[in-house]
């Protein structure tokens, strides 16, 4: 079974590898994170049997959240006062997803109230699945409705950025590996590790990239690392990451094409119009440019829209902290709200 194992893991990667040089040969946008993305979904849709590579790709997310730690300088920290009115505006837009979502998915689709709930949450596709398990929830509907929320907006919104907001996603994503410092790499090596295993340790959610930021975020603040990752190392966790997100289609039948893919279709367009509401209100009052409300409102994943607040040149402290807020929220809120709701651990 192990050798099986590695062989589907090592078929995956050279699917994922082929379409990253497809998408770079063709010169299409992102090709580290599309080209992956795009050949294993196709190749997950065709019956290939693709397999994650584990706690590699968990491990690639600590090169996001030391891209986001290093971010965190004294004049961000200045500037938070600056987003807590658009920050503030966070509770209100996850209530109206919860409100609008709960029933659509109960009502509409015929998914059960456990299902129904996790499905609406727009926290990340792991802890979601997770919680829906214990409140008895189906784990295979949770997964298809979560991998195609985050499938469709990562597709979607690098086209909306360029075509409504002039962005060239060309923005440099880090310097050259040769050209970082020996002492700031060593000390992005610790902030991964130490972040990522420390925060496993304390039972932090989403330690692989909470954990790295938080541990480089006080590396940045105390003047010891002035640089984001290496340019190799962020197209390495794009790759992982696009990888990732096409796995999660292996052995999808058509029924659940009809029943639940095309029900989280559906539910991304209301995610999407609730989005685009936000976004407006945040610009029109002044809070922040079309481009940061845009990024910090779009229910992606937290390290799929870092990439791509990476490669816009937005502010990325505005966007993470925005990110960070959805997810805290839906994280400790939902499983409170379910046992409100009456869904009790099975």
């Amino acid at each position: 079974m192990t050798h099986l194992h590695s062989w589907h893991r090592a078929l995956t990667v050279l699917i994922a590898a082929g379409g990253a040089a497809l998408f770079s040969v063709a010169g299409l946008p992102l090709p580290f994170l599309f080209g992956p993305m795009s050949a294993c979904l196709i190749a997950a849709l065709m019956g290939a049997p693709l397999k994650g590579l584990g706690v590699v790709s968990v491990g690639a997310r600590t090169i996001l959240g030391v891209a986001v730690g290093a971010s965190v300088t004294p004049a961000l920290v200045h500037q938070l006062p600056l987003m807590a009115a658009s920050v503030a505006l966070m509770p209100v837009y996850i209530a109206l997803i919860a409100l609008i979502g709960v029933p659509f998915f109960n009502r509409y689709c015929g998914f059960d109230p456990a299902t129904s709930f996790y499905a609406a949450m727009p926290g990340g596709l792991q802890d979601m699945v997770i919680f829906g398990q214990e409140a008895g929830g189906n784990v295979r509907v949770l997964s298809l409705i979560h991998a195609t929320r985050v499938l469709i907006i990562v597709t979607l919104a690098p086209i909306l950025m360029t075509q409504l907001y002039g962005v060239t996603l060309s923005n440099p994503i880090g310097a050259p590996l040769d050209t970082i410092p020996l002492r700031e790499l060593a000390l992005m090596a610790v902030a991964a590790l130490v972040g990522w295993k420390g925060g496993e340790r304390l039972g932090l959610f989403g330690a692989s990239i909470l954990g790295p930021m938080m541990v480089a975020a006080v590396f940045s603040l105390a003047g010891w690392i002035h640089m984001r990752p290496p340019k190799e190392a962020i197209l390495t966790a794009q790759f992982l990451i696009g990888m990732v997100i096409g796995t999660y289609y292996v052995g999808v039948t058509l029924r659940e094409v009809r029943q639940v893919v095309l029900s989280g279709v559906a539910f991304v367009v209301i995610l999407a119009l609730l989005a685009a509401v936000f976004t407006e209100i945040v610009t029109l009052a002044g809070f922040a440019r079309p481009l940061e409300a845009f990024l910090s409102y779009a229910p992606g994943g937290q390290a799929e829209m870092t990439v791509l607040a990476i490669v816009a040149g937005a502010d990325l402290g505005f966007v993470i902290t925005h990110h960070l807020t959805r997810i805290i929220l839906v994280i400790t809120g939902a499983p409170i709200a379910a046992r409100f709701l009456g869904m009790r651990k099975r």
